[in-house]
């Protein structure tokens, strides 16, 4: 009597489904991703080598070369500067303000806009540089 051996079939795994789905979700990652774009102020941030790159959020203060002063795109008068993050104290979700300061600017400037942003309630600052081109 004589056995015939059967043919074992080659067990494989069809990934083409998975690569369709990482392909969709990359394009949804990338659809959905936000770019912020900065405002059109001249300012000569200073420069750092150790710096860590941060999300901007919706509160952002510029103090230019000349002492003007910016909260966002809006010019801001040093006097009524506490009034104005008052009354845009309530939409910050996590109390963290962006100081993007020229390096021509009065360091005195600078420490009067941390301390009245730190007055209003603003637990967190974020200093804002360029990283150095020599790096």
């Amino acid at each position: 009597m004589r056995l015939t051996e059967k043919k074992q079939k080659r067990i494989g795994i069809n990934i083409t489904s998975l690569i369709d789905v990482m392909f969709i979700l990359l394009i949804f990652f990338m659809v959905t991703s936000s770019f912020i774009e900065q405002p059109g102020m001249k300012l000569e941030l200073p420069q750092t080598q150790t710096s860590e790159v941060a999300r901007l959020e919706n509160l952002a203060v510029y103090i230019t070369s000349t002492g003007e002063i910016y909260l966002n795109d809006v010019l801001v008068e040093r006097d009524s500067l506490a009034a104005a993050l008052k009354s845009r104290y309530p939409q910050i979700e996590d109390k963290t303000l962006v100081l993007k300061a020229d390096q021509a600017a009065e360091h005195g400037l600078v420490v009067r806009v941390m301390d009245t942003a730190r007055a209003v309630g603003l637990k967190k600052m974020v200093i804002g540089t360029r990283m150095d081109e020599g790096r």
